[in-house]
């Protein structure tokens, strides 16, 4: 791992001219100071009808333009060189933000677009919001986590420092994507487990259990994605990153994805495995390995019921959009599973679940082959225990009685 960081390490992303779209354009930080209502046609925002049928989407919403009431929004820019500057938006009814006075803006510049035209607003401001979440969260973590909560904060920034510093700019340099995601997402596990586990031999099972995961999901994940012919430049944002950086292998960042997606639920598996076979062991040391492993994949049982199921469910949420739109065009189920967009999710939720139900057998089998050689000496077991001496001998060579209140009776 840290032969790979040496030799992958970017320095940077690279830089490149903005294109305006999307995301890549220059933002600045806005306030609403203003908003007052005014016909639609005075500020000429409608146009004519497309279609002249108003029972149309287009026709209904021309319709309302025309004769609605739109909103006109003086907004303040906040940030950068022209920090005080002014310009007027105007909100048409038919649109699903609408903007109040003293609301927080994002806007962006295009400074080749004519003055009044070089700024527009393209989001809300949710600093405050997300900050307050975050910090609600870091809060209830500390609390019932206390010092194993504080270092799962610790180990989250680190993740998120490899991530920014290491693996995204590694991959806009043209690294392979499959390497750089191995080799970000062994060092966020490495990290992440034993500064919130401890170095110890429990920690290093599960830490190679979930790089054996690793390894078959990433074996998988590349098979299946060249066998389906999935390109990963399925929408605008994947279409952008290829037209800025045509080196990139958007295959390939569709399986680093697939990778750095399946490492946090692996980790949870592989640790709770680890540690069941561990209790089982201090329940009854005498146990050999077979029984340990028979006990701990009984548990790990339910556990790949609960966890399967919840990164399917998970996966599902992220495109319910676009299964709502495959609903609303009555596809059928063949259809919608053979296009590119769904057939990256099913391959991307099947893989990670793969991976996730081979980690159960083989961190189970790990800890239990670990944990058995530390078995109570037979030797040991086999001497007896000293004689007790006669009643009422109270002499030199007597056994000492134990002290204390357990396992002490009155006589009647």
């Amino acid at each position: 791992m840290l032969a790979g960081l040496v030799v992958l390490w970017p320095g940077g992303a690279p830089a490149h001219e903005r294109t305006g779209v999307g995301f890549d354009r220059q933002t600045q930080q806005a306030t609403v100071t203003k908003v007052v209502s005014v016909s639609c046609s005075s500020v000429n925002a409608s146009g004519g009808t497309p279609t002249g049928d108003t029972s149309t989407a287009e026709g209904s919403s021309a319709e309302q333009q025309a004769n609605g009431t739109c909103k006109k929004a003086t907004i303040r820019v906040d940030t950068g060189d022209d920090k005080g500057r002014t310009f007027t938006e105007i909100v048409q009814p038919d649109q699903s933000r609408q903007l109040y006075q003293g609301e927080k803006v994002v806007v962006a510049y295009e400074p080749s677009a004519p003055k009044d035209l070089q700024y527009s607003v393209t989001d809300v401001n949710r600093r405050v919001p997300m900050t307050v979440l975050a910090l609600i969260f870091a809060v209830a973590v500390v609390v019932v986590g206390r010092l194993r909560g504080v270092m799962a904060l610790v180990a989250l920034a680190i993740s998120f420092m490899i991530l920014n510093f290491f693996i995204l700019p590694a991959i806009l340099q043209g690294s392979n994507p499959l390497l750089v995601a191995v080799v970000g997402a062994s060092a966020i596990m490495l990290i992440a487990l034993y500064l919130c586990h401890g170095l110890s031999a429990r920690t290093s099972v599960a830490v190679l259990g979930t790089l054996i995961s690793l390894m078959l999901i990433g074996f998988l994940g590349s098979w299946f994605i060249d066998w389906a012919a999935l390109t990963g430049n399925t929408d605008d944002n994947t279409g952008l990153i290829h037209g800025l950086y045509p080196s990139i292998d958007m295959s390939g960042l569709l399986l680093a994805g697939i990778i750095i997606g399946s490492l946090g639920v692996l980790d949870d598996v592989t640790v709770t495995q680890t540690s069941a076979v561990w209790e089982l062991h201090e329940a009854n040391p005498a146990m050999g390995w077979r029984g340990l492993y028979r006990a701990g994949i009984r548990i790990g049982r339910d556990h790949i019921a609960s966890v399967v199921n919840t990164l399917v469910l998970a996966y599902a949420g992220a495109a319910l959009p676009l299964l709502l739109l495959f609903s609303i065009a009555q596809s059928s189920v063949g259809a919608v599973a053979n296009s590119e967009l769904v057939a990256e999710e099913i391959v991307r939720t099947l893989v990670g679940s793969i991976g996730l139900v081979a980690s159960v057998p083989v961190t189970t089998a790990l800890a239990a082959l670990v944990v058995a050689a530390d078995r109570p000496d037979p030797a040991a077991a086999s001497v007896p225990a000293p004689e007790a001496a006669p009643a009422g001998a109270a002499g030199v060579g007597a056994a000492p009685q134990p002290r204390g209140g357990k396992g002490r009776r009155r006589k009647h």
